[in-house]
């Protein structure tokens, strides 16, 4: 499958938190989104990524940004790693690879010589309206959550 493209509609679905409670994209409508598809709980580089969000968590609430990561672990591997690193914003478990399949960013990963299926570092900033405002592939860890701030602050005025 493909990635959603800029100004398409961000397909819509709902998923568990960390904590078991239910999100469903369409109810953030009217609000930023930026919908960060990682790896795994507590891996070195999703770890980074999560923490420099967290550090610049203020910043994102500042313009109005909902933040929500998913990755195929269980809502329980959520809520140790959000607890672990004291993480404001929503993990969403999509434990049986739904969305990540409408988003486009499993498929065949290559790491140390080994094949294997996984999540792409990838994000999506949506706009109020529900389109794709912005897509970021092969995401850094450490300049992520700087980068799309950045962005914002042009887009979102």
């Amino acid at each position: 499958m493909e990635l959603p493209t800029i100004g398409t509609r961000a397909p819509d679905f709902t998923l568990p938190d960390q904590e078991g409670k239910t999100h469903t994209l369409s109810d953030y409508q009217g609000k930023w989104v930026l919908l960060y598809f990682y790896p795994k709980d507590d891996t070195p580089g999703c770890t980074i990524e999560a923490c420099t969000i967290r550090d610049q968590f203020k910043d994102f609430a500042a313009i109005g940004v909902v933040v929500l990561g998913v990755s195929t672990d269980s809502v329980a591997s959520h809520k140790k790693f959000a607890s672990a690193y004291e993480l404001p914003f929503t993990l969403l478990a999509d434990e049986y690879k739904e969305v990540v399949g409408q988003y486009g960013v499993f498929g065949e990963k290559k790491f140390m010589g080994k094949t294997y299926m996984g999540i792409s570092r990838t994000s999506f900033l949506i706009n109020p309206e529900g389109e794709i405002a912005k897509v970021y592939e092969k995401v850094k860890p450490k300049t992520h959550a700087a980068s799309v701030i950045a962005d914002l602050k042009t887009l979102a005025q």
